[in-house]
C-alpha cells in the first residue's frame, strides 16, 4: 500500500485548511475589530508524547514499538483552532459615535435577531429613530439590559453634543445649554471564557448563556472618536501564506513520486523478471 501518497494527501489537506485561514485574515485585514484566526497543526510525536500515558502499551516493549512504527507514517493533521484576542491599533475618527475598547477581552454588546451577540467593532451610527445601532443595523445595548431586558440606547434629535467617558457613560446636552446630563451606559461586555466565543459573521460573536458574560462597570477602556483596526499582521500572514504554497507543492511532489516513479519503477522491474 503506498503510505506515502496517503500521507502526503493528508498534508495537502491540512495546508488547504491553513490556506482558508489565512486567507480570510488577509480579506479582514481591514475590518474594524476583526480578530485574527490561526490553526494547530499537530504532527505524531506530538500527539504521542500528550497521550502516551493514557495508552495501553507500556514503554520499552515491543507493542509499544509496534505502536509507534504503524502510526509514523500519518500525516500532521489540524488539532486545534483558534482567535488571537489580542487589542489592535487604535484609529483616531473624530466621529463621536466611533468607539474603542483598549483593554483585550472586553466586547460590546448588540442585539441580533438571533439573540445577543458580542462584537470589538464599535463604529456605530443613529438610525431614523435615534437609536444607536451597528453598520448592520443591530442596536447596540446599554448596561441596563440585564435588568430591564431593553438595554436600547437613544438620543433626541437636538442632542448635538454626545459624550462618552472612559467608562461607556453616554452624556448628552441639555437643550439650548452646554450642560451635560447623563443618558445611558454602554453595556461593556467580559466573557468568562473566550475561547468559548465563536465567530457568527458581521464580525459578531455569539455564546451559549448570556449568564457567562459580565458586565463591566469601571473598565476604564472606552476611547471615543477611536476605532480599533484588525489585529492581523499583513506581513506575516503573507509570509505565512508563501510557506503553505509551498508545502503544497511538496505535498503535491511527494504524490506525484509515489504515484508516477515508484509505480512506474515496479511495473518495470516486474516486467524484466517476467
Amino acid at each position: 500500500m503506498q503510505t506515502g501518497y496517503y500521507a502526503s494527501a493528508a498534508g495537502m489537506v491540512t495546508q488547504f485548511n491553513r490556506l482558508n485561514t489565512i486567507a480570510n485574515n488577509l480579506a479582514n485585514v481591514n475590518t474594524a475589530g476583526f480578530k485574527e484566526d490561526d490553526l494547530i497543526v499537530g504532527d505524531f510525536m506530538r500527539v504521542y508524547q500528550e497521550k502516551r500515558d493514557e495508552l495501553d502499551n507500556a514503554n520499552n516493549t515491543k507493542e509499544a514499538a509496534a505502536f509507534i512504527n504503524r502510526t509514523m507514517t500519518r500525516a500532521p493533521q489540524v488539532v486545534d483552532s483558534y482567535t488571537n484576542f489580542a487589542t489592535g491599533t487604535m484609529q483616531k475618527t473624530n466621529n463621536p459615535l466611533d468607539f474603542s475598547l483598549t483593554r483585550e477581552g472586553l466586547f460590546f454588546a448588540v442585539k441580533t435577531p438571533q439573540g445577543v451577540r458580542l462584537t470589538r467593532d464599535g463604529s456605530f451610527t443613529r438610525n431614523d429613530e435615534g437609536v444607536l445601532v451597528t453598520k448592520q443595523g443591530y442596536e447596540v445595548l446599554g448596561d441596563d439590559y440585564m435588568n430591564s431586558g431593553d438595554g436600547k440606547i437613544s438620543f433626541a434629535t437636538q442632542d448635538s453634543v454626545i459624550s462618552v467617558d472612559k467608562n461607556g457613560q453616554i452624556y448628552t446636552n441639555v437643550p439650548n445649554s452646554a450642560s451635560l446630563t447623563p443618558n445611558k451606559k454602554l453595556f461593556i461586555a467580559q466573557p468568562e471564557d473566550l475561547s468559548l466565543l465563536k465567530k457568527e459573521g458581521d464580525n459578531l460573536y455569539a455564546f451559549k448563556d448570556i449568564k457567562e458574560i459580565n458586565v463591566i462597570q469601571e473598565s476604564g477602556a472606552v476611547s471615543q472618536g477611536f476605532v480599533e483596526k484588525s489585529n492581523v499582521n499583513a506581513v506575516k500572514m503573507m509570509t505565512e501564506l508563501i510557506e503553505t504554497n509551498r508545502l503544497v507543492g511538496m505535498y503535491q511532489k511527494a504524490m506525484s513520486t509515489q504515484m508516477d516513479d515508484m509505480n512506474r519503477d515496479a511495473i518495470e522491474k516486474l516486467a524484466k523478471k517476467a
